[in-house]
């Protein structure tokens, strides 16, 4: 199984980019692979204050360590790129 990071919007409209990021992983599952969205795990689950700057480094670092064991990293960009998304695609 194919592990493939998920890069999707996650600040803004938060309702809606969480409702999109929930469909990524979903369309990545369908595909028959593994994937992992951080900013679902950590952001829309409140562990990291995506509003807190230091939170939002920790939440953004951890989610680019992946990166590196990831077979593939899909950009999700129907809503557009956001800035992490732009961090992200410098990362990869």
């Amino acid at each position: 199984m194919k592990k493939v990071v998920i890069e999707s919007p996650f600040a803004g409209s938060t309702k809606l980019n969480i409702a999109y990021a929930k469909m990524a992983v979903y369309d990545s599952l369908s595909r028959g692979e593994a994937p992992i969205a951080s900013h679902l795990l950590l952001a829309a689950h409140g562990i990291c204050n995506d509003d807190e700057p230091y939170e939002r480094s920790m939440g953004i670092d951890a989610g680019l360590a992946w990166h590196s064991v990831a077979d593939d990293i899909a950009f999700y960009t129907d809503l557009g790129m956001s800035p992490g998304m732009e961090a992200a695609q410098k990362h990869a």
